[in-house]
């Protein structure tokens, strides 16, 4: 079968760096997936992109569909054939809709009914003329943000420009937003110009002597090898921020990386302050000595040819100078201002129209901090601390720096707090206290900024549940399930002895204390414990742990995190163990059978017990059920399931001897009462019964 290479680009307006990757692999993803449903065979798809395109090469693209002979089926055979063997119009009426003669019908058996079917042969269609489809996979895209132009209707990334698409040398023709499809490109958008494509293969040299690198991966490289060579040339050590190259990659279709240098006054700025004025502001790269220290020097990355880039680095030079030098006079401004000056600030500064302002809200954090400390049971001076942490943890959002850089929040803080002469614990909880800042940011260091933390992540979560700002699906514009995962984080990390429904309780005191509750304090509570089980089922699914366990062991309450890690881990080492599965059936065998007591309340009475195995297993019970208890209380799961495990033989000797559903009503419901004693027991440490065995 003879082959051709297929070429798409769709020239865009600039688009932001942070869409680029994904629509080109989105572009390159759907497309194979169509020629897959479509039936047609190819080589390879490869994929490009610029910050002005987004391109697809298929080699080896077939000529024509592959054939398809498929088999339909039909109605039954009674209905099919009438009393005097002629096919009814049910019968013809699906030969027609096949597209075959009736005479081509036969029947065939399936599960003991005879059915009609038919044999279907499909001519494969030339490529050439599904191709014009791919319209409707461009017009399919989705992004981040869409916008629309002009009068058309079409949402889209950014406006449509031009459009090639080649199936060998021959166009194929549709039209997007009345842009139509040609042989014709654009280059570099200063130093190129317009460019015929002749063939897919031409594609990527045409566009490189236009001053475009369209291979992304190849761009990259060069980035690196010019920032090495940058690097050698100076003896500097120039760290590469992968996400920064990324986003700089994606900003240029002919990058020539250059140097620069600023005044070396600005050192004296903290190097947060410089690296994100660099960074995030200007998307350059820092520089440092063997050392390990910043230099007053930078790398940029320039969107053309090395033409006049002398003229670029003082432009670049100029601007950095003077973002630095706003920073320096916030940085001197800032100094004069009193902690207790700015703390009357927060005030003035709403934090949501029904919780008041971000005073009200240090406030709450600071008083739950009171709790916290008391109930994980801290020292007074580390109280004291944290107490001094909470009431300062905000304050520098009044601060000129963090207005202009709100990525230095907390950060900021450390240092103005230092200056003030804080205590470094202090200071350090300060910007602490924001972490984990995202999925997969560490836990702060220390005892006081990780107490400040959760007080912080807790009140945001209990005063969005109070007034009803529950996350749906796709909505949680205040990150509250990134808040509840750092609190889980947090527990983990610190090996926090305290259960999550403690933690909420501190929390929705103080906000109930302040009349914040819209809703009823016990729906609230009810939400969010079911908010945090999903948090801990996706901290237990990120370990590896089986759906089944983590469905045993969070049906009911969640208490302690760390147990329930541990006793996940456990389960998790033993549940092919012959051993384990035999303990598992006997505890469910009382668990089935304690259902029919659910609600009930009745207390066991020994004086009913008229058999020795239910007086054993009473007794037996009443010592297990004290020691489980504790070992939990002191984190010790493996205990606590060993003294469950050792349930096992009382249990059996018990269903082995006695029928619990006796025929006297008093002698049934006491033995009831006991199988849901020993269930409750069991629970404690897991629903065994969820767990699935192959």
């Amino acid at each position: 079968m003879s082959k051709r290479d297929f070429l798409l680009e769709i020239g865009l307006e600039e688009m932001p760096a942070r869409f680029v990757t994904d629509a080109m692999n989105q572009l390159a993803t759907t497309l194979a997936q169509w020629l897959k449903a479509e039936r047609i065979s190819y080589e390879r798809v490869t994929s490009f992109s610029t910050p002005r395109r987004l391109a697809v090469i298929v080699e080896g693209l077939a000529e024509k569909q592959a054939d398809m002979e498929e088999e339909a089926r039909g109605p039954a055979k009674k209905i099919a054939v009438d009393d005097n063997g002629d096919w009814t119009k049910a019968a013809l009426g699906f030969a027609r809709g096949q597209g075959v003669d009736p005479t081509d019908l036969y029947f065939s058996e399936v599960k003991g009914t005879e059915y009609v079917f038919a044999k279907k042969y499909t001519v494969g269609q030339v490529t050439s003329s599904l191709l014009p489809q791919v319209e409707g996979l461009i017009k399919g895209m989705n992004f981040p943000k869409n916008m629309r132009w002009n009068q058309y209707d079409l949402k889209f990334v950014r406006p449509v420009k031009w459009l090639v698409a080649l199936y060998g040398s021959e166009v194929v023709p549709f039209e997007i937003t009345n842009v139509v499809t040609n042989h014709y490109t654009y280059g570099h958008r200063f130093l190129g110009g317009e460019c015929k494509i002749e063939s897919p293969q031409e594609y990527k040299d045409a566009l490189r002597s236009e001053f475009v690198i369209v291979d992304p991966d190849e761009r990259k490289e060069a980035i690196r090898n010019q920032i090495a060579t940058i690097e050698k040339e100076n003896q500097w050590v120039i760290p590469i921020d992968e996400e920064l190259l990324e986003e700089v990659n994606n900003l240029v279709e002919y990058p020539t990386a250059l140097h620069g240098s600023y005044d070396e006054e600005f050192l004296s700025l903290p190097k947060e302050v410089l690296i994100t004025s660099m960074r995030e502001h200007q998307r350059y790269f820092p520089v440092k000595n063997n050392d390990g220290e910043l230099l007053a020097n930078f790398v940029t990355v320039r969107n053309g040819d090395s033409n006049h880039l002398e003229n670029v680095v003082k432009g670049n030079e100029k601007v950095l100078r003077a973002r630095l030098a706003d920073a320096m006079f916030f940085y001197k401004e800032d100094q004069k201002l009193k902690l207790d000056d700015a703390l009357s600030q927060l005030e003035n500064i709403v934090y949501h129209e029904e919780l008041g302002s971000i005073g009200d809200k240090v406030r709450r954090i600071r008083e739950a901090t009171s709790d916290l400390v008391t109930l994980l049971g801290i020292d007074e001076q580390t109280a004291k601390r944290a107490d001094r942490a909470a009431q300062l943890c905000k304050f520098d959002l009044v601060t000129l720096m963090v207005d202009e850089f709100t990525e230095l929040q907390g950060r900021m803080g450390e240092e103005y707090a230092l200056m003030a002469g804080e205590h470094e614990s202090v200071a350090k909880a300060i910007s602490e206290h924001y972490m984990p800042r995202f999925s997969g940011d560490q836990s702060p260091s220390t005892q006081v900024g990780t107490v400040v933390s959760i007080a912080d992540k807790l009140d945001t979560i209990t005063t969005c549940f109070a007034i009803g700002l529950i996350p749906t699906g796709s909505q949680d514009p205040y990150a509250l399930r990134r808040q509840s995962a750092g609190v889980i984080q947090m527990i983990l990390d610190h090996n926090l002895s305290v259960s999550v429904e403690e933690l909420i309780d501190v929390s929705l005191q103080v906000v109930e204390q302040r009349q914040l509750l819209k809703r009823d304090r016990k729906d609230i509570m009810a939400d969010l414990i079911d908010f945090f089980k999903l948090r801990i089922k996706h901290t237990l699914q990120d370990r590896g742990i089986r759906y089944d366990v983590i469905e045993a062991l969070l049906t009911t309450s969640i208490d302690r995190v760390d147990v329930i890690v541990k006793k996940a881990e456990l389960i998790m080492e033993n549940r092919e163990e012959v051993s384990f599965k035999e303990v598992v059936e006997s505890l469910s065998r009382v668990t089935n059978i304690a259902k029919k007591a659910e609600g009930k309340q009745q207390a066991v009475e020994p004086r009913l017990f008229d058999h020795t195995e239910e007086k054993e297993l009473f007794r037996v019970v009443n010592e297990v059920e004290e020691v489980v208890e504790r070992a939990l209380r002191e984190g010790d799961v493996e205990r606590a399931y060993k003294a469950i495990a050792s349930l096992k033989t009382p249990i059996n000797k018990y269903f082995d001897h006695i029928m619990v559903m006796a025929e006297d009503n008093k002698v049934k419901e006491n033995r009831l009462s006991q199988m849901r004693q020993l269930a409750t027991t069991i629970h404690t440490f897991a629903h065994f019964n969820s767990l699935v065995f192959a």
